[in-house]
């Protein structure tokens, strides 16, 4: 992966955390309270797996960096893993939220559907490009 592309791949990465805090800022204070915690969670999911989407899809369409079919995956693996260091790292260390609260969010047999955005940021990048060519 070319340097330009890492530092855009940081970059947008910076912003889907911004985007997935203001998703939970709403999860937490309108969805969770209007359809329930299993419902309010499931929709959440669903909106941060839509706004990932939506980035990745602008950012190849406007882009003109010079990007593989190995720098796409490599992108999404790069999200989906900061992502995960992310979410254990500030939700653990500072956030104080039990390994086994962070660790519900991945129980799908429990209806939780959080990896959907994990999987989505790992194929965003490259199942978006096949649109904007």
């Amino acid at each position: 992966m070319k340097q330009e592309l890492l530092m855009w791949t940081l970059g947008l990465w910076t912003l889907l955390v911004v985007c997935a805090i203001l998703n939970a800022i709403l999860r937490q204070g309108v969805l969770i309270p209007s359809l329930g915690d299993a419902a309010g969670r499931a929709l959440s999911s669903i909106t941060l797996s839509a706004v990932i989407l939506v980035v990745a899809y602008l950012f190849l369409s406007w882009s003109e960096i010079e990007r593989s079919t190995g720098d796409l995956w490599l992108m999404g693996i790069i999200w989906a893993t900061l992502t995960i260091l992310f979410e254990f790292g500030f939700g653990h260390y500072v956030m104080g939220n039990s390994w086994d609260a962070l660790l519900a969010d991945y129980y799908v047999l429990k209806g939780r559907i959080w990896v959907l955005v994990l999987v989505t940021e790992l194929v965003g990048p490259y199942l978006t490009s096949l649109l904007t060519n």
